[in-house]
């Protein structure tokens, strides 16, 4: 994934710096506290109670109506409770960003006038960033609301604009003398999964600026490393793994999906540090070969949490789709030590898209359309991750730039 090749390329630009400290890495970073919404005539400010100032970068995206704010080298602190919408805020959203950034999204229920600016928090000491929703509202009570000017940066390290399209790997598990389950009346899990993933594959496709690739497009059998291989080939920006699942009660129905757990990255990592000599490298082209072992490990754990992170952000939007359009059976994204999910430097997920075992829900995964509407919900939550999160040098990128230079350049409202 750009970002994450990004992340790393800026730190190699830093290894001198890494050597002379004995190989440590301390960096300081903001903490987000709290976040509050005041309900006020005609919007709504919003709050976010941070331990110290940091750059920021916000703005607005369409279709849903959000704004969005960046808060660099930040982190949520342990304490950190995210409230429902209220007003016009419709939901809030956060969650870590590859460069270490934290990213706070405001759904809203329609589009209005946002502007930021840091304030002193009026109790135990901080800061608040406070976010103006609203044309005649204003942070601040004692100063008239003003338009605060956005300001594009590229970084000397981001990778060159080249207009590419977002690629996302998508991967019918089983398959070949590999059956995975199979359902009371016969059906094959390999059968209905590659269903499934050909119609996700197509509606990718169909998105302007997407483009998919499957990882297993017959029935053939592929080793799980493969599966991860060929995504990394392609150089993909995101790793979808289509299963349906199966247990001894078939009564019980519902999607779910999973993401790698530390303990699952911990090992994987122990297994590249191990094997470095013989690894592919990083999506930045970076070798862990030439690394003594003290930088190798720094640069694949950053890859890893950026990766991880990412994973995450992606699954929960996926799992929400599931569960507008069908309910799901875990409502929080699951965790586990899945071999198809530990590429080091590409955000992954697997998609329980229901039981198997359960005879209804068997006769509903055969069917195509219903295979169709599972593939455009989790489509929908891959389309929002990215929409907030475009890789830089793809089209979405360059289009989100456009967008806000037309903020940019529009006079201001009388």
């Amino acid at each position: 994934m750009k970002g994450i090749r990004a992340v790393v390329t800026l730190v190699l630009a830093g290894l001198a710096l890494v050597a002379g400290s004995g190989g440590a890495l301390a960096a300081a970073r903001t903490e987000l506290r709290d976040i509050d919404i005041t309900v006020v005539e005609g919007g709504a400010l919003v709050s976010l109670d941070t331990s110290g100032t940091t750059s920021h970068n916000l703005f607005t995206l369409e279709k849903p109506d959000r704004v969005v704010i960046d808060l660099a080298h930040t982190r949520k602190a342990r304490s950190l409770r995210v409230p429902k919408g209220a007003g016009l805020v419709e939901t809030i959203r956060t969650g870590e960003r590859p460069d270490g950034a934290f990213r706070v999204v405001l759904e809203l229920k329609s589009a209005v006038p946002a502007r930021g600016e840091w304030q002193s928090a009026p109790k135990g000491g901080g800061k608040q960033f406070v976010i103006a929703l609203g044309k005649d509202v204003s942070a601040n009570a004692s100063a008239p609301a003003a338009s605060e000017p956005l300001k594009v940066v590229r970084p000397a390290h981001a990778p060159a604009e080249d207009d590419r399209d977002i690629i996302v790997a998508v991967d019918a598990g089983h398959g070949g003398r590999d059956p995975g389950a199979i359902g009371r009346n016969g059906t094959y899990e390999k059968d209905v999964v590659l269903g499934i993933a050909r119609a996700l594959a197509a509606r990718i496709d169909a998105e302007r600026g997407m483009r998919a690739v499957l990882v297993r497009d017959g029935d053939y059998f592929i080793m799980l490393r493969d599966r991860m291989g060929r995504a990394r080939k392609a150089k993909a920006d995101l790793f979808v793994s289509v299963h349906a699942d199966s247990i001894r009660d078939r009564s019980i129905t519902g999607a779910s999906v999973y993401v790698l757990s530390e303990r699952g990255a911990s090992s994987e990592a122990a297994r590249w540090l191990a094997e470095r000599e013989n690894a592919a490298d990083l999506m930045g082209g970076v070798s862990l070969d030439d690394k003594d072992a003290s930088l190798a490990s720094v640069l694949l754990d950053l890859s890893q949490t950026a990766s991880l992170s990412a994973s995450m952000t992606a699954a929960q939007l996926v799992l929400a789709e599931l569960d507008r359009s069908f309910g799901v059976r875990k409502s929080q994204v699951q965790q586990a030590q899945l071999v198809v999910l530990k590429s080091p430097d590409i955000p992954s997920m697997l998609v329980e898209t229901g039981y198997i075992s359960n005879p209804q829900e068997e006769s509903r995964l055969k069917n195509r359309k219903y295979q169709e509407r599972l593939a455009e919900a989790i489509f929908t939550g891959i389309r929002t991750y990215f929409e907030d999160n475009p890789p830089a040098g793809t089209r979405l990128a360059r289009e989100r730039r456009a967008t806000l230079a037309g903020v940019m350049a529009a006079p201001a409202s009388p």
